[in-house]
């Protein structure tokens, strides 16, 4: 019952595109589908020789402090800028060439609430509980311009309703990958023990973050976005529609049911993915074609 958006900007001025309008006003659209929680997944120009990280600071306590502490354990990396906190998030750019893995460990190891939540020289993502209303009035996400971007908006069938569990979710261990799904992955847990099994830390009991961790652990083994989207045809059971993004491109793969709707429209100036059409509708009036495309379908497009 979820609902998921993407678009991706074609026109010659991409990295000033009103992608975070865009998403809000397409998830807005669709806000009767998922009340529990609101997410996007933003792409941006790149910052030169830094990566964005973005890290859930807690659901309560002494959010001030914790953001200090992560303040002075980045530094002990290298340099760090652009510090911020708000709500339940920091954000802040380090130079790109640091242990990015050790530092992530290290932050989560401050507090068991604190969770990276993404990391990547273009990707900022931004949940919480509520609506794509109250996201919007938090973060502001409509002033955000850049080239491509995903969103959800979520109902809850089987796992908690908190940030953690919201999406997008960020493909751990690949930069700038993100996804939203709608749908269930039967063959889960069979997936989750095997992950474990690997020692691969799992955060929520929500299936997609499976998929997440599963298009990273593909890409990383040379796979391209759109082999790796065909490849959950084969390795992952049941009935969703995903919604992928990497620094550079969109993408999306419908089950071999076709039980979870996704439609899209592209034109000389976008790609608009979307549940429904009046999502689609809302966010970018003209005159062009909606369509949905039929069982096993796999397509991904370029900045």
């Amino acid at each position: 019952m979820c609902g998921i958006v993407g678009f991706l900007d074609k026109s010659k001025t991409s990295e000033r595109a009103a992608v975070g309008e865009v998403l809000l006003t397409m998830l807005q659209a669709l806000g009767c589908r998922g009340p529990d929680s609101a997410g996007v997944a933003l792409y941006g120009p790149p910052a030169d020789h830094k990566l964005i990280m973005r890290v859930k600071l807690g659901g309560g306590g002494d959010l001030p402090s914790r953001a200090q502490r992560i303040i002075d354990l980045a530094k002990s990396f290298g340099t760090i800028s652009d510090f911020s906190a708000a709500e339940s998030y920091a954000r802040f750019l380090v130079d790109e060439g640091i242990d990015e893995r050790r530092l992530i460990a290290s932050v989560e190891s401050l507090d068991p609430e604190m969770e990276v939540v993404s990391v990547g020289r273009r990707l900022d993502i931004v949940k919480q509980v509520g609506s794509p209303a109250s996201l919007e009035r938090s973060y502001a996400i409509s002033q955000f311009h850049g080239t491509h971007g995903l969103g959800h908006t979520r109902l809850s069938t089987e796992s908690r309703v908190d940030l953690s569990h919201s999406q997008p979710f960020w493909g751990r261990g690949w930069r700038d990958l993100a996804i939203v799904h709608n749908g269930h992955i039967t063959n889960y847990h069979q997936l989750r023990r095997k992950y474990e099994q690997k020692g691969v830390r799992l955060y929520t009991e929500n299936d997609s973050e499976i998929i997440a961790v599963y298009l990273a652990q593909q890409l990383r083994s040379g796979r391209s976005l759109e082999e790796s989207l065909r490849a959950m045809l084969r390795d992952l059971d049941g009935s969703y529609s995903c919604l992928a993004a990497t620094a550079t491109q969109l993408g999306f793969v419908k089950d071999p049911f076709a039980l979870k709707p996704l439609l899209f429209a592209e034109t000389k100036d976008f790609v608009a993915v979307a549940t429904e059409e009046i999502a689609i509708r809302s966010a970018l009036p003209g005159d062009y074609r909606v369509r949905e495309e039929p069982v096993k379908e796999v397509r991904v497009w370029q900045e």
